[in-house]
């Protein structure tokens, strides 16, 4: 069963609107045919790859303020997918880039999406008891 996420404290506008514009275009994403939307977002997701790496309190932050944003005409539910991608975009419009870790585990099997730091630090694998069954990583973008 998955665990809810509850929405952290209002960020500042600095933090927020990165992650709305994110947000926005990673649930554009979901929208297409799912024969397509992974190779879309690992397609966004490289496009970064020439920025400085970011810092890895600005990605938790980022991460934090996609969570607490979730735009009023979406009645879905947003996944770790949409959650990950929306911060690598995020941390891009700030001029900095992150990586989308794509990763799984076989005892529950599950899959997962996560973002990692240029230091290793990464950043949403908690979620569904990230810390009791750890996650594998499978495909990290570049």
């Amino acid at each position: 069963m998955t665990d809810m996420i509850y929405a952290p404290q209002r960020l500042p506008w600095r933090r927020r609107l990165p992650a709305q514009l994110a947000l926005s275009a990673a649930l554009c994403i979901k929208a297409l045919p799912e024969s397509r939307r992974m190779r879309a977002r690992l397609a966004l997701a490289r496009r970064v790859r020439r920025l400085p790496p970011a810092e890895p309190g600005d990605v938790r932050e980022l991460y934090q303020a996609v969570v607490a944003c979730q735009p009023p005409w979406w009645r879905g539910q947003i996944d770790c997918k949409e959650r990950a991608l929306a911060t690598v975009l995020a941390t891009a419009l700030t001029g900095r880039r992150c990586h989308l870790v794509l990763g799984a585990r076989t005892l529950p099997a599950a899959f997962h999406a996560w973002v990692v730091a240029s230091d290793g630090t990464q950043v949403g694998d908690e979620e569904a008891g990230g810390h009791d069954h750890p996650w594998t990583p499978v495909l990290t973008t570049p």
